[in-house]
């Protein structure tokens, strides 16, 4: 995606800005009782908590996301809102349902309700998931996130738990959570914290004293789902932090090419090229979330790779048994037409 085809930051910001002032106007104060039939809790997260429901009139299932009003801004929570509303129309972005309200302690929203839970609920631990169903998962979220990034936002915030199921197989997921979600060239302030998605660009923050502006660009994402995609294969992680500190982090960045750091065994060569793409550790070399669908249907485990091997080794030798006998017929077939015997 080139840079001029992304809307620029004064747009998109303004843009999202008027929305949030206009929507400030028309919030309402409700008691959730009286409008929905609150069925049971789905999660929770520092934003607040989110609760499937029943609209009373409608009949319609969604999900009430909560904020605390005391811990929440009226902006912060337009924001998310309108964000939600009006920019994810992607089939595999979390949607508001233009339901809004404020109660006595909260801010509340309606948004599309994920009923099969998060895809940290099915990753297996040391384990992950089906190779197909990786591939499935990964295909839906680089449509969803090349989306956000072609209207000018960066999500900052992908992991398991903001992923939901809309079915129990993983063919349908769908990105949430848009709290920390920037347009591109925001500046925000780094914030560090001791997890393998946190980027490797933030480092220097991790020490107390020092302070780091950073500009918000869609390599943010570009490494998330990097690091997604191998926990969704092995059912761990690459690393515990992406810091010089952490070896697993510096025998890849030291030697993440031939052959690759131990951690990587197992995993085929295909994958190994993707990973290179979205885990650069320099993000202005860092791969776009649509270059995974570059990577589809290939093996992207050794056992499947090797297996596809000896298939096409299978073939290629029976291929050449028919080309051997096909050539003796030829040959008794020109002796034939010389006449000879």
């Amino acid at each position: 995606m080139s840079r001029s085809s992304v809307p620029t930051q004064e747009a998109t910001a303004k843009e999202l800005d008027e929305r949030c002032y206009l929507s400030a106007q028309a919030i309402s104060s409700l008691k959730v009782s009286d409008h929905f039939q609150v069925l049971k809790f789905l999660g929770e997260g520092s934003y607040g908590k989110v609760m499937l429901a029943v609209h009373r009139k409608k009949g319609t299932a969604m999900a009430l996301k909560f904020f605390p009003r005391q811990s929440t801004s009226l902006t912060s929570f337009l924001r998310e809102y309108n964000l939600s509303l009006s920019y994810c129309t992607h089939p595999s972005l979390t949607r508001a349902l233009g339901i809004f309200f404020s109660t006595s302690s909260h801010y509340v929203f309606a948004q599309q309700a994920g009923l099969y839970g998060d895809l940290y609920s099915v990753i297996v631990s040391e384990a992950g998931l089906g190779e197909e169903q990786v591939q499935r998962v990964m295909s839906q979220l680089s449509g969803a996130v090349t989306h956000l990034h072609t209207l000018g936002f960066v999500h900052r915030d992908i992991k398991p738990e903001n992923i939901f199921l809309c079915d129990s197989s993983c063919r349908w997921v769908k990105l949430g959570d848009f709290g920390l979600t920037r347009p591109i060239g925001y500046t925000v302030g780094a914030v560090w914290y001791e997890s393998p998605f946190c980027t490797p660009e933030v480092e220097p923050v991790k020490e107390p004293e020092k302070h780091l502006w950073i500009r918000v660009e869609p390599c943010i994402d570009s490494w998330a789902l990097g690091i997604l995609t191998y926990c969704l294969l092995t059912g761990c992680f690459p690393w515990e932090e992406s810091t010089t500190d952490d070896p697993g982090y510096t025998k890849y960045k030291n030697h993440r090419n031939n052959p690759p750091p131990s951690q990587f065994r197992g995993l085929s060569s295909l994958v190994m090229a993707l990973f290179r793409q979205l885990l650069n550790p320099d993000p202005e070399l860092r791969g776009n979330p649509d270059e995974i669908l570059s990577y589809l249907g290939g093996p992207w485990l050794m056992k499947t790779e090797q297996e596809e091997r000896r298939r096409a080794e299978e073939t290629e030798r029976e291929a050449r048994k028919i080309r051997e006998a096909g050539g003796g017929v030829e040959e008794e077939i020109v002796r034939e037409g010389r006449g000879e015997r």
